[in-house]
């Protein structure tokens, strides 16, 4: 039997700015979104973030009351 030998497969030599094509042609299919889908999701982001800050506000309001009037002794 003839023993086949495999080369390994060694990438073609290309420029070291060959890349920034490559980035051109996958940001070209890209799917961007619209400006009305862009607003509406920065709009959710922003309030969700308000939400969470008036959230641990409050946690951290009422554990600093906790603390103090338990632990500290004032009122």
């Amino acid at each position: 039997m003839k023993k086949v030998q495999h080369q390994a497969l060694k990438p073609k030599k290309r420029s070291r700015f060959a890349f920034i094509g490559d980035i051109i042609g996958e940001l070209r299919k890209v799917v961007w979104p619209s400006r009305r889908e862009t607003l509406r999701l920065t709009a959710i982001v922003i309030g969700l973030c308000v939400v969470a800050g008036l959230i641990l506000g409050l946690l951290d309001y009422g554990f600093a009351e906790l603390v103090t009037r338990v632990f500290l002794g004032g009122g």
